[in-house]
């Protein structure tokens, strides 16, 4: 099966920002051990690993039609924030970008007429909607404990219960 050089740059592409997004994870995991809230931390670094899942999936697809998988530099991530909220501000609106560059890349694959590639994608614009959501979620969380260490104590431990 052949897909068009259009869509494999733009698949490819999309392997490098899964890979970039598990890296600014893996930097906002180092932040959050730096500053010992090892639930939040454990929670990042699922997430990370979920990404580079991501990008497994993409890089297998690339694979499966016979084509080659090109990649890309890495940006240095970020290890510095401000606080827990503004961490998990950042990865709500990196999820956003995400999601753009998702759907972008599924009306890429509707114009092109890449039906395997439409279909594959078809689970990324789920999987968004839960990524964006959970990140959604925790600043809630966050911005209600606004000044309050027992609260964000509770949910450093409740985000350490997350399961692979």
């Amino acid at each position: 099966m052949m897909i068009s050089k259009k869509m494999l740059d733009a698949i490819n592409e999309q392997i490098n920002l899964e890979l970039n997004s598990a890296y600014i994870y893996y930097g906002m995991v180092a932040y959050f051990e730096a500053e010992d809230y090892s639930g939040m931390a454990h929670w990042l670094n699922i997430q990370a690993k979920e990404e580079l899942e991501h990008a497994q999936r993409l890089f297998d697809f690339v694979n499966e039609v016979g084509e080659k998988v090109t990649l890309g530099a890495l940006d240095k991530p970020s290890v510095d924030y401000k606080d827990p909220l503004d961490v998990f501000k950042a990865g709500l609106e990196h999820e956003k970008f995400i999601t753009a560059s998702i759907q972008k890349l599924y009306e890429l694959a509707k114009s092109e007429k890449q039906y395997a590639a439409e279909e594959m994608l078809r689970w990324f614009i789920n999987e968004q909607v839960e990524e964006e959501n959970n990140f959604s979620h925790i600043v809630t969380l966050l911005e209600r404990a606004a000044g309050k260490s027992g609260s964000l104590m509770m949910i450093d431990g409740k985000l350490g219960q997350r399961e692979e």
